[in-house]
């Protein structure tokens, strides 16, 4: 009989010593999370403004469609910076193709590209014949680009409404759900900050 009641009495304090652990475990990721807030596209200071007209360009696709960027359009307008070359910005062409599948009628999507690649080819394979696709190195450097996969996205009237490198799903949400949110980036929401 003594020794089941010490048995019991050490699994008693097992448990509580367990429950202590999960509570103090539970605190921490409470902790993380706050620490580590949802990151939106990556947002540079490079090129135009977030607020100011975008520069307005008149270019040809690579299926001879006219591609006007910049001004007055019927709807916003995501233009998104991309080669065939690199892997990141295949993986979120499937995203981009939802996107256009979902948002089609309110938003329109552009790609932009440069260089000497098979840019048709390219298109062809990954099935993009439904976005305007335009390769111009004007293009890139009027918005200050560096680095792939990139994005900007101009509001109905032209302006810059936000932009930044976008790795990932959630960082291309991110720029969406900031123009929704008039806010010029996720982080400012976050944070409180005004526009």
């Amino acid at each position: 009989m003594n020794a089941i009641t010490i048995s019991l009495l050490l699994l008693w304090l097992a448990v509580l010593a367990l429950g202590l652990m999960l509570w103090a475990l539970s605190r921490q990721v409470g902790v993380l999370f706050e620490r580590v807030a949802p990151m939106g596209a990556l947002v540079t200071d490079s090129g135009p403004p977030i607020g100011s007209p975008s520069p307005q360009f008149a270019l040809t696709g690579i299926q001879s469609e006219p591609v006007n960027l910049g001004g007055a359009q019927a709807t916003p307008t995501l233009v998104f910076f991309l080669a065939p070359t690199c892997p990141v910005c295949k993986k979120l062409i499937p995203v981009l193709k939802a996107l256009m599948r979902d948002e089609g009628r309110q938003l329109r999507v552009v790609l932009a590209s440069d260089g000497d690649a098979d840019h048709l080819g390219f298109v062809r394979e990954q099935g993009l014949q439904a976005m305007p696709y335009v390769v111009s190195s004007e293009l890139g450097m009027g918005y200050r680009v560096s680095r792939l996969p990139y994005a900007v996205l101009l509001d109905a009237q032209g302006l810059v409404a936000a932009k930044g490198l976008v790795n990932s799903r959630e960082q291309l949400d991110s720029l969406l759900n900031a123009h929704d949110m008039h806010m010029p980036t996720i982080q400012q929401y976050l944070t409180g900050k005004p526009a």
